[in-house]
């Protein structure tokens, strides 16, 4: 069975830190990228950040560069997201995905093959 499961959201106040792990099971951990997406209160779901796990390339919203760090470990199969000077807007259900493997990573939605349940992350100012 193809699992993905989030854990490690939370409350937060402006400027704290948290880490987002995403494990997973059930396929080929380095046949596919590995992103984050968040969706906000009346928002769209976004790409955060992805890897590719067969190279490391990684890529970065704007509004996560300089603050958040994806990493994972592959003999674990578990990929984090250490989110670093969070803001209130950063508010949001953050879900970790398996997406098609990519010569040029996109980190796109629509590339994805598998969802977590997503976990919530809120920032208080």
């Amino acid at each position: 069975e193809v699992q993905l499961v989030e854990s490690g959201g939370g409350l937060v106040q402006a400027g704290g830190s948290l880490r987002l792990s995403c494990a997973t099971s059930g396929f080929s951990f380095g046949d596919v990228a590995i992103g984050w997406f968040r969706q906000a209160p009346r928002g769209q779901r976004v790409p955060v950040s992805c890897i590719n796990e067969s190279d490391g390339s990684t890529y970065y919203a704007d509004s996560a560069k300089g603050r958040f760090t994806i990493s994972s470990d592959n003999a674990k199969n578990l990929v984090y997201l250490q989110m670093n000077d969070l803001k209130p807007e950063d508010t949001a259900i953050y879900y970790c995905a398996a997406l098609y493997r990519e010569i040029a990573l996109t980190c796109r939605a629509v590339t994805a093959l598998y969802w977590g349940q997503g976990t919530q992350v809120n920032v208080s100012s």
